[in-house]
């Protein structure tokens, strides 16, 4: 029994030691994390530029507290910070070149557009590019065909074979379940409800997806062809061949690539280009590093501040995050009252969402305009209440490849009715009037609920109208023609005066600084990035870890159907564009 009690001891005493000293050890490893988070990079003599990319790509960067625990997970880049640490990459007199290395991004085309017209910035500075991949899927080498020398594998391959929207539809699937979704909607080219209703594309939507696969892929070649000195002819007649299926030396041929290396060889390479000798010392920094190098730019003690406001994100979506309504005018409201913002650039990327959420940040765009002039640029879509939300502004600014347009509306309404009879649940209502128990899941809806709802969305539909109207000093009739719930890219959405400018964010820039009328000012970004304990005292880990595993065996259908778990916490009327536009 001594024995017993002296070998408990032991263990409690060394599970109290061993919890402290693990405490301790965290402590000491979380402080190490945010200290060297915020430490400024120190640029070395005859240093290159990595942008390495392989993860996805969000609209602004946000410390992760999970993703240095869990092993090799896709990274996640800021948009943000790779236009940021190309700008001081040029600006930085010790810093020679970059080096892209190609892997595979999750992002749209508008956005590498932006990324790629910040590339061709730097090259005017005179400093090289070169960019290197195993494979090069065809996003990445839209933004490689920039470089000076594109290094292609031995073995490796290009992808470039034109563009492609494969959506995916669930009415099988619905039906098998018992699931029915009551649809209502204005606009003949309003598919977003597509993938619960249909087996397949309408022809609406057929030829609104035709057209901007035209505008983007047109688009791209013109770029890749002044880059690598081809005509567009030439590359539709690549595409048409399949190049990636063809040996590597296919790629040089043709012209989309220079040189076949090994990537065991590509630092030789680049102390070549940058003029070091074989034995001497290449400083290479990654996106990480470069967030901390300091910005050559004088200190602005005029105290003018040009605000760009970030929105990103489904608006007002149930428990899935994005653009908060409340949050939104809430902030808004303050930049309007501080009277050293002399404009606001309202950095918009969102496919919509609430029609009620849109609404209310249309008119808190209203009241900040008339303190201030209000630019928005959008990003790689700002569509369906991601234009409600932003065609109130004084100047409109889109990528050419950028998705927008879809004014249009519409209510779904899911009836369970199906799947509670397959599973033996019943239901019994009382009630005192005839629309008590409007928009109970549990059954169909009468024929007078519909024509509500229906007539409820056509007046909606037309104050969507009214906004767009006024916004762009159009006649109602104009934006109707346009309208119809049609997606646009941006190049069009310029010709049909849906958009002012197009450019990117720093152009947006420039604009409001002209219409702000100052000659010096400081360029903020709200709302404030939370620090690395902000965010891991916010983070939900359960959740986290789900998105990474489902979302990475499901892919976009993960993503598609995942609308349904917060289906009933939306607002009934959605001015939304088409869930996953799938372009690939």
């Amino acid at each position: 029994m001594k024995d017993f009690f002296k070998f408990t001891l032991a263990t409690v005493t060394g599970i109290v030691i061993s919890s402290v000293l693990l405490f301790f050890i965290s402590i000491l490893i979380l402080v190490s994390m945010i200290s060297s988070s915020e430490s400024d990079t120190q640029v070395g003599k005859d240093s290159i530029m990595m942008l390495k990319l392989n993860g996805t790509l969000t609209e602004r960067s946000q410390p992760n507290p999970f993703e240095d625990f869990l092993g090799d997970v896709p990274n996640s880049y800021g948009l943000d910070d790779i236009l940021s640490s190309i700008q001081k990459a040029k600006e930085n007199e010790n810093i020679k070149g970059i080096y892209i290395e190609a892997g595979y991004l999750g992002c749209s085309p508008a956005a590498i557009e932006e990324m790629r017209n910040a590339l061709l910035d730097f090259k005017e500075s005179g400093k090289f590019i070169v960019a290197y991949a195993d494979t090069y899927t065809q996003g990445l080498y839209y933004l490689s065909s920039v470089a000076d020398k594109v290094l292609l594998n031995p073995k490796g391959m290009i992808e470039w074979q034109g563009l492609a929207s494969a959506p995916v539809f669930f009415k099988g699937a619905l039906e098998k379940l018992g699931i029915e979704m009551q649809i209502f909607r204005v606009g003949e080219y309003k598919s977003a409800i597509e993938m619960w209703t249909n087996t397949e594309m309408s022809e609406a939507n057929r030829e609104q997806i035709n057209a901007y696969l035209a505008d983007i892929w047109g688009k791209m070649k013109s770029d890749v062809a002044a880059s690598r000195h081809l005509s567009a002819e030439e590359l539709d007649g690549l595409a048409d061949r399949m190049l990636m299926l063809h040996p590597a030396e296919e790629s040089v041929k043709c012209g989309l690539a220079d040189t076949l290396i090994y990537k065991n060889d590509v630092r030789g390479y680049l102390k070549k280009m940058a003029g070091i000798g074989e034995d001497d010392h290449l400083s290479v920094l990654g996106l990480k590093e470069m967030a901390n190098v300091k910005k050559n730019v004088p200190k602005d003690k005029s105290g003018n501040i040009i605000a760009i406001y970030y929105a990103h994100g489904g608006i007002d979506d149930g428990g899935s995050g994005g653009i908060d309504s409340e949050k939104v005018i809430k902030d808004l409201r303050k930049l309007q009252k501080d009277e050293d913002v002399k404009a606001v650039v309202l950095r918009v990327n969102s496919p919509g969402g609430s029609a009620f959420g849109s609404e209310q940040i249309w008119y808190a765009v209203g009241e900040l305009k008339k303190e201030k002039p209000v630019i928005v640029s959008m990003g790689e879509y700002a569509a369906s209440g991601g234009y409600y939300i932003s065609c109130n502004a004084d100047t409109i600014v889109a990528e050419p490849t950028t998705l927008t347009g879809s004014i249009g509306i519409f209510g779904m309404v899911p009836n369970y009715k199906g799947l509670t009879d397959k599973l033996g649940v019943t239901f019994d209502v009382v009630k005192t009037n005839r629309y008590s128990d409007f928009g109970l899941v549990t059954r169909p809806m009468s024929n007078g609920e519909k024509e509500l709802m229906q007539t409820y969305l056509n007046e909606g539909y037309d104050l969507f109208l009214t906004r767009c109207a006024e916004g762009r000093g159009m006649t109602k009739e104009q934006i109707n023609d346009i309208a119809q719930g049609r997606v646009w890219s941006g190049a069009t959405a310029r010709e049909l005066g849906l958009v002012d400018v197009l450019g990117g964010l720093d152009t947006a820039l420039e604009i409001a600084i002209a219409k702000a009328g100052v000659e010096t000012c400081t360029v903020m970004s709200y709302p404030a990035k939370e620090n690395f304990l902000e965010t891991l005292m916010k983070a939900d880990a359960g959740n986290y870890i789900r998105a990474r595993l489902l979302g990475g065996k499901a892919g976009e259908w993960y993503r598609q159907f995942s609308v349904l778990e917060n289906v009933d916490e939306w607002d009934r009327i959605q001015a939304r564009m088409p869930f996953e536009l799938n372009i690939q």
